[in-house]
């Protein structure tokens, strides 16, 4: 009787140590983890690198759309946001690049190349900038300061 008690718990014991040891057995090691969200997330440098080249890709098309602005309105090198407006097609104006710093830079020497005025107008490029987006009209509180804007450029001739 005793054997058999002593048998008993040992086949009890047994029984949840095979268990816990199974489940320990089937856990994925941490390479095992990061080895199957790259195959269903994708590759992070991979991703990354593809974000890059996006990012680039729509760089050059913003910066090819500067020599079509109707103006520049700059902080003198931090910020540029390039705007364009036809009186016959845009309800309001259209923002056709922004940039900052080296970004910035360069749009000012492509609206300088092609004779776009650049008004240095540093609040509002700031404040412009946190609020736009490229190839979308302006928000409605800055449709005075840069009418102010667009009207200089007509009333000297700068831009027809």
């Amino acid at each position: 009787m005793v054997v058999t008690l002593v048998v008993a718990v040992i086949a009890v014991a047994d029984l949840f140590w095979s268990r816990h040891q199974w489940r320990v057995d089937l856990r994925m090691t941490r390479q095992e983890v990061k080895d199957e969200h790259k195959q269903t997330e994708g590759d992070p440098i991979v991703k990354a690198r593809l974000r890059s080249l996006a990012r680039d890709r729509a760089r050059q098309r913003m910066m090819s759309a500067v020599p079509q602005a109707t103006l520049v309105i700059a902080n003198p090198t931090h910020f540029a946001i390039a705007l364009r407006y036809r009186r016959d097609e845009d309800a309001a104006p259209v923002v056709v690049a922004k940039g900052q710093d080296l970004i910035a830079l360069r749009i000012r020497e492509i609206a300088t190349e092609h004779n776009i005025p650049v008004f240095e107008e540093p609040v509002l490029a700031r404040s412009m900038y946190k609020q736009v987006s490229v190839d979308n009209l302006i928000p409605s509180q800055f449709y005075k300061a840069v009418a102010e804007l667009i009207r200089r450029i007509y009333r000297t001739g700068e831009r027809p």
